[in-house]
């Protein structure tokens, strides 16, 4: 490869890396709750070291096998890529039928001035559909992290109530801190409430609320748990956090698969 083009992709490397630090910052004043924003400071390290591969003819001084290897693990890797963040993205035009039993809200981060900004769009999801479904029951899903002031289940209901649902429509599940956790629990939930007369979980009607880049992963999760009849209700999410959102989706689905096959 001739000197100016090695300084070509040298120069487009570095502009990657010096984007991917700087998204990393963005989404670290997010306050997210989440570690995440550190992946992007791992992918300006592998943008960095692959244009000083070049720079300085790293590649080409590696042997062609190791050159092919690595070359065969990216293109599958970003074709697996590719096929998540496909259907992750059909998964957010998915959409549920009116008078559902019940809602599920998956929670998100808490503060104490109340909820995050991505539960936000989740539960103004939910409002829009319980005051278009008087008769369905909300279950608010999510236990107390330790960067949490309270239950999430608990902002998440005072939410629904400041904004017109009443209490008596409202069932708090404050114990699961994982997305399967929320959708097991609220399960037991749903279960408990049927002793009462309402339909259990496998009569019910169920549908999911959460965020659209997860809506991919949270309905799966339900068919696992037994939940086959689930539909989901995806709510949008905050524009400046989509990529990485979405980027983040993708490690939790191979790590969901990964566990699937194991178990």
């Amino acid at each position: 490869m001739g000197q100016i083009v090695s300084r070509i992709v040298f120069i487009g490397c570095m502009v990657l890396a010096v984007a991917c630090v700087v998204y990393a910052m963005a989404v670290l004043g997010t306050n997210s709750g989440t570690g995440f924003w550190m992946a992007w400071l791992a992918f300006a390290v592998f943008f960095a070291l692959l244009g000083f591969s070049f720079l300085f003819h790293w590649w080409a001084m590696m042997p062609k096998f190791a050159r092919n290897a690595i070359v065969a693990v990216l293109v599958l890797g970003a074709l697996c890529f590719g096929v998540v963040e496909a259907r992750i993205i059909a998964a957010m035009n998915t959409t549920a039928a009116d008078g559902l039993d019940y809602v599920i809200v998956l929670g998100a981060q808490v503060r104490e001035s109340g909820p995050s900004r991505v539960l936000k769009y989740r539960l103004n999801t939910a409002i829009d559909y319980l005051n278009d479904n008087p008769q369905t029951i909300c279950v608010v899903s999510g236990g107390q992290g330790a960067n949490e002031p309270f239950p999430e289940a608990q902002g998440m209901a005072e939410y629904l109530e400041e904004h017109g649902i009443s209490g008596e429509r409202i069932l708090e599940e404050s114990e699961s801190t994982t997305t399967e956790e929320n959708i097991r629990y609220s399960l037991e939930l749903i279960d408990e409430a049927s002793a009462d007369g309402a339909p259990g979980p496998a009569d019910a009607s169920v549908g999911l609320v959460t965020n659209n880049f997860h809506m991919f992963r949270a309905l799966q999760i339900a068919h696992a748990q037994g939940l086959p009849q689930a539909q989901g209700l995806p709510a949008g999410s905050p524009p400046d956090m989509l990529v990485n959102n979405m980027v983040r989706e993708f490690f939790a689905e191979i790590k969901f698969l990964l566990r699937s096959l194991a178990g």
